[in-house]
């Protein structure tokens, strides 16, 4: 799951960030409300997590832009305003879930999935191609019925093949979805996720488009 994460105590943004990563999420992190907006614009996020105390554009006005422009982005508030007249406002306008500082990451990871588990029920949450059947909420996925265990980054490479089957995704657009501004990628990073995928689930689960890039296998 992509995330952005609106933040501008510096402290606090670079220790959710790192956190996030390490629970595997790709994680954004953006440290004004301009640059919040900006970002909505150009990545496709999954989920936004919104500081209200932010510069030049504050999180209240953030939520009520993408609002307006009918954006229904999934978003938690993540704030040190633990009034009830905040926390009202907050949801009135269109936030998801309300999450008073200071918290630990642990409830913060648990109220990302519970948002998407929420939302999930209006869509089918399941992907199933094949014998192949993942769900992205419960992070669980089913090769022959069999459960699989994956690493987050080859779930999240897996996941984002199986979103456009017989669609060829490039290395590129793989590296874009998987890691977030700043990450460190090695050059070598996706093709190392996808043949671990293919030693734990069978040389076919992804094919090679030489030149262009990946597509999810016959199954």
């Amino acid at each position: 799951m992509r995330v952005l994460l609106a933040e501008d105590d510096a402290m606090i943004g670079a220790g959710l960030q790192q956190g996030l990563r390490k629970a595997g999420f790709t994680v954004d992190w953006v440290q004004d409300g301009h640059s919040a907006l900006l970002a909505v614009k150009t990545v496709a996020y999954e989920m936004l997590l919104l500081d209200l105390g932010l510069p030049q554009q504050d999180g209240m006005a953030v939520l009520n832009a993408l609002r307006r422009k009918q954006d229904n982005l999934p978003t938690i508030i993540i704030t040190a305003r633990d009034g009830l007249t905040d926390r009202l406002s907050g949801l009135n306008e269109g936030a998801d879930d309300y999450l008073v500082k200071p918290f630990a990451l642990e409830e913060l990871v648990a109220r990302i999935h519970a948002v998407s588990r929420r939302l999930a029920r209006r869509a089918q949450a399941e992907i199933q191609i094949g014998s192949l059947r993942l769900d992205p909420v419960s992070h669980l996925l089913w090769l022959h019925e069999q459960e699989m265990t994956v690493s987050a980054k080859e779930f999240v490479l897996l996941h984002e093949l199986m979103r456009e089957p017989g669609a060829v995704i490039s290395r590129e657009q793989l590296e874009d979805r998987l890691y977030g501004w700043g990450e460190e990628v090695g050059s070598n990073a996706i093709e190392v996720h996808i043949y671990n995928l293919r030693k734990k689930m069978g040389a076919g689960i992804i094919r090679t488009v030489r030149g262009v890039g990946y597509r999810i296998g016959e199954l």
